[in-house]
């Protein structure tokens, strides 16, 4: 009796929602149109390239409370690496 192997991943599992796909569809729409900008009030200059308009798109929908799964390289890692390093440089002084 042949059995079934199972794969890694979940079926029928949603990693994005809805509701980010819809923002980085907007995103990518402003892109194109020219009027994407990148920085916090969009003062920094315009967007061309098409992972930072993704990128936009899904922090965008990461503020409303979309469902979408926390950035790979998140900084709360190496945050708490540079405490350290200052910590221990202050206590040698």
């Amino acid at each position: 009796m042949a059995t079934k192997k199972k794969s890694p991943r979940k079926s029928g599992r949603r990693r994005y929602g809805k509701g980010a796909s819809k923002s980085v569809e907007s995103a990518m729409r402003r892109r194109k149109r020219g009027t994407l900008r990148s920085g916090k009030s969009g003062r920094g200059g315009k967007v061309k390239s098409r992972e930072q308009a993704i990128a936009i798109g899904l922090s965008e929908a990461r503020k409303k409370g979309a469902k979408v799964p926390s950035p790979k390289g998140s900084s709360g890692r190496r945050k708490s690496s540079t405490k350290r390093k200052r910590s221990a440089s202050k206590s040698r002084s």
